[in-house]
This record gives C-alpha cells, structure tokens and sequence, in this order.
C-alpha cells in the first residue's frame, strides 16, 4: 500500500519518495519550490480534528497542508 503525508500521524518523521502528477500544476510547483521534493525529510507536527490542516517541518520551516495536497505527496 503507498503511504502518503496525509496518512502519517503527528509525531513521526517521513522521507518524501515523491510526487504524484493527479494534482493542479500550478500547486504542484509551489510545492516543489518550498522543498517538497525527493529525499527530503518531513516532520509531522500537529493534525487537525478533522484531519485538514496538517502542520509539519520541513527544512527548518513550519508548513501547513491541506488533506488534498498532501495525499499527493507519497513518503517512506
């Protein structure tokens, strides 16, 4: 089963593997530009009651994704 960043649970830190292409364009290389890219590690920080947003670290910035986005972003 693929893992995404919208499965993984506060606390834990994930590899990025990568990204799919079913998602906006334009989201996609806003993502890649803030350095959601391949080998980059995540920190999952906080999750929302309802799952939207999540908080996580990633290279010493704190971002927040919504569930959509992240389920487009496959870890390890």
């Amino acid at each position: 089963m693929v893992k995404t960043l919208k499965d993984v649970k506060p606390g834990e830190t994930v590899t990025i593997v990568k990204y799919h292409h079913c998602g906006d364009i334009e989201l996609r290389r806003h993502l890649l530009g803030m350095g959601f890219v391949k080998g980059t590690k995540v920190h999952v920080k906080k999750v929302a009651p309802f799952g939207d947003p999540i908080e996580m670290s990633i290279r010493g910035c704190d971002v927040c994704l919504r569930k959509e986005e992240a389920e487009n972003i496959e870890v390890i």
